[in-house]
């Protein structure tokens, strides 16, 4: 089986290394290399799950120990999620990685080691492609063109890919908040008791990070903030009156280091597949960034899909795959992805919502005064709504641990 592969991200190149590890013939077509290669400028870290973690074991053991190794260099500090009644980690609970934070660079640094810079062609953007009942034939913004078996679209968020398949009705959804993010030089004082820290307030959030190495990144998510060039100025009026903690990392951040870039999702979308075209990670269903999943589950996303094609190819080792054999691996791959997906997609959009019906007094005696306060005005008007927040209530813990410590397979 011939795979090209249009994105050489994380996704693309989880991909790629699931196919390189299943025997198959594949190309990664991407645009820009410079940040696996380091270059440019920070991108900061990244979050990958313990459910992504256990499922990229299964694809490769070394470069997930390799990964695992690497996140040592992003923070020293602890990092991850735990019950609140029996203070247990889910993932060591089930015998699976624990959640990782890593520097983005460091990350598709070991990937693109192990898949093989040979196997990835740089500056080459996937502009278009022709699919038919025996292969198809991707077209390069150069004017080259190869022909495969399957092409998979990891090409992120604006997806041409996607574009081209599916049509103009799944571009990018404007979220209104929109991320700056910068990195400051930090006494041991001023890091975070943990690997990263979340600040929840009205229209606008910040998450501060260790990255290790006495530095700290931080990202503020501000819902409709002005255009202007000052952002350093803005970030300092629009959080002047919260803690020290906060005011004091955007006050020690130089001006040129922050970075700004608005917060986009899509529609979650009925099928990902098409002929021998398919899509995964934020090519298919790009998520707001609050739970960290996206990196994730693009890696969920490369190792089922690879179970099908494999599945696919044992039946058919000589001859061509038929069209229809695809057909129905695409289908099972979306029926095995499509409920987790949505929900952790969904969630995240709530979550972005959280934020423009922040109340402090609803935190003031713990996380569930949340439940308690919506309870209470619900209930004389809504009876049904109180028994479903309760049970929501009851079920969080289950959510959360399904969430970050899925055990399949």
């Amino acid at each position: 089986m011939k795979i090209l592969i249009a994105g050489g991200g994380i996704g693309g190149l989880v991909y790629a290394l699931a196919a390189k590890r299943s025997g198959f013939d594949f190309t990664v077509f991407e645009k820009d290399m410079t940040t696996a290669r380091g270059e440019g400028r920070a991108r900061g870290p990244i979050q990958l799950s313990s459910s992504g973690l256990n499922l990229l074991q299964s694809i490769d053991k070394d470069v997930t120990s390799a990964i695992i190794e690497a996140s040592n260099l992003t923070s020293d500090a602890p990092n991850g999620i735990a019950d609140g009644l029996t203070g247990q980690c889910p993932a060591k609970r089930k015998g699976i990685p624990v959640s990782k934070m890593i520097c983005r660079v460091e990350l598709q640094r070991i990937l693109l080691n192990a898949v093989g810079e040979d196997n990835v062609m740089n500056k080459s953007k996937v502009v278009d492609f022709v699919s038919d009942s025996n292969k198809v034939t991707v077209f390069l913004e150069n004017g080259e063109q190869y022909e495969g078996d399957v092409l998979v679209g990891a090409d992120g968020l604006r997806s041409v890919v996607r574009s081209k398949l599916f049509g103009p009705n799944n571009e990018p959804k404007n979220s209104k908040y929109v991320c700056y993010t910068g990195v400051q030089e930090c006494l041991p004082a001023y890091l975070p008791s943990s690997g990263y820290k979340f600040f929840l307030g009205y229209n606008k959030y910040l998450l501060a990070v260790d990255i290790g190495k006495g530095r700290m990144q931080w990202y503020a998510l501000v819902k409709n903030p002005p255009n202007c060039a000052g952002y350093k100025k803005m970030l300092l009026e629009r959080y002047g009156d919260w803690c020290k903690e906060v005011t004091g990392m955007i006050s020690r951040t130089e001006e040129e280091t922050i970075i700004r870039r608005p917060i986009y999702d899509i529609d979650m979308m009925n099928t990902w597949g098409k002929g021998r075209v398919v899509l995964l990670g934020d090519a298919a269903h790009a998520m707001q960034p609050y739970l960290g999943q996206g990196s994730t589950m693009a890696i969920e996303d490369c190792y089922w899909l690879m179970v099908e094609l494999q599945n696919v190819a044992k039946r058919h080792t000589v001859s061509g795959i038929p069209l229809h054999q695809l057909t129905l691996a695409f289908r099972r791959y979306e029926d095995r992805r499509k409920f987790r997906v949505t929900t952790i997609h969904t969630i995240c959009r709530l979550i972005g919502d959280v934020g423009s019906h922040y109340k402090t007094y609803l935190f003031d005696t713990g996380p569930l005064q949340l439940f308690n306060v919506v309870s209470a005005a619900v209930s004389v008007k809504d009876p049904v709504s109180v028994i479903t927040m309760k049970l929501f209530q009851l079920a969080l813990p289950t959510i959360v641990d399904w969430v970050i410590a899925n055990p399949e397979p």
